[in-house]
């Protein structure tokens, strides 16, 4: 009994009473999105702060709201960007606004609280077209699952100029796919006093055209140094089969865009670490600084990148009949014309012959 008494003793001159550790608040980055191409605009920038260290919304993205948003060229035009109040803190381009070869463009922006930024001028190089566009299936082992990721790799055959150092980024544009769903499997949405509801098919409608819009998975970067002046064919966008998209007919879109040695020095620093980081699914697990400067503070650091360039563009109907692997079909238990982007009328341009 004794010691059990003198270890209970022990334990209790053992507690130590918490220490409170005040961590300071990281700042709010600024971070700057934006691409300004020769394609007709509207073009957007979109500004945003990460919460602080701490704060109840870390991790979260919150808009910058009501900033001055120009973009000035080397001749001296002014372009002023309004903002969309239905989506805060972009800021859009007027209708029909597009960049010009062999000038110079600058992004600068004045918060509402009074700090000015500018990014590094970015000048506009020509791009040569795309040839055409091929594509072949990946397929994607998933650690710890029976079935496989894949998608479609699509390619790029192209003539690199021989007279100017190229550097090359490639953007997932608009896909517009035919879309197929089950309306005779429709069942209403149980309630608690009917848990088990019957089928109630609907007469309308089981295929649409369906559009998507879908950033990059991965980033599709290239320099010339080792195909200057010859016909070239690269990787240049991947779309994932998600059991929905690659049905039946499939139209996709690729940008191809010149960009600055150094947009393509930030592009590369971040597919690096995208690639580090496990696979194209990943993001990045660490910022990048970028071209844009607070002229209030020199040593603020401000993340992302102000992009200009040449654009590009090439589409290519990918028939499912045509491909050699695809995921199981999604059953969509409804009416086509329920879902976001979706219509019955044909498309403009669609020819998938």
């Amino acid at each position: 009994m004794r010691r059990y008494i003198y270890l209970l003793l022990l334990l209790l001159l053992a507690c130590i009473d918490p220490y409170e550790v005040d961590v300071e608040e990281g700042p709010q980055l600024l971070t700057v999105e934006g691409f300004l191409t020769t394609e007709e605009g509207p073009h957007v920038i979109k500004l945003s702060r990460s919460a602080t260290y701490g704060s109840a919304f870390e991790g979260l993205v919150r808009p910058v709201r009501e900033a001055t948003v120009i973009i000035r060229d080397n001749l001296g035009n002014v372009t002023f960007l309004a903002e969309d109040l239905d989506n805060r803190g972009s800021y859009f381009t007027p209708e029909g606004y597009r960049a010009v070869v062999g000038r110079s463009y600058t992004l600068q922006i004045q918060l509402n609280e009074g700090q000015v930024y500018t990014s590094l001028p970015e000048r506009i190089e020509s791009v040569p077209e795309i040839k055409s566009l091929d594509y072949q299936i990946v397929r994607i082992p998933v650690e710890g699952e029976t079935n496989e990721r894949s998608g479609v790799q699509l390619i790029a055959d192209l003539d690199d100029p021989a007279d100017q150092d190229n550097f090359y980024f490639w953007r997932t544009g608009t896909s517009t796919f035919i879309l197929k769903t089950r309306p005779d499997l429709f069942t209403e949405r149980p309630s608690d006093l009917e848990p088990n509801r019957d089928p109630d098919p609907k007469d309308c409608c089981d295929t649409c055209f369906q559009t998507e819009t879908f950033g990059n998975t991965g980033i599709f970067i290239a320099n010339d140094d080792s195909f200057n002046g010859l016909n070239t064919k690269l990787p240049v966008g991947f779309i994932e089969d998600d059991g929905i998209r690659f049905v039946e007919t499939h139209r996709a879109e690729i940008s191809q865009i010149s960009v600055s040695a150094e947009a393509y020095r930030f592009l590369r620093l971040v597919k690096q670490q995208t690639e580090v980081s496990g696979s194209v699914f990943d993001p990045p697990p660490a910022n990048i600084r970028g071209n844009m400067i607070s002229l209030d503070n020199p040593e603020e650091v401000v993340l992302g990148y102000f992009m200009a360039g040449a654009e590009a563009k090439q589409e290519i109907y990918i028939n499912a009949v045509d491909m050699d692997f695809r995921q199981p079909v999604t059953i969509i238990p409804d009416d086509c014309r329920v879902l976001p982007n979706t219509t019955r009328e044909v498309p403009p341009n669609w020819n998938p012959n």
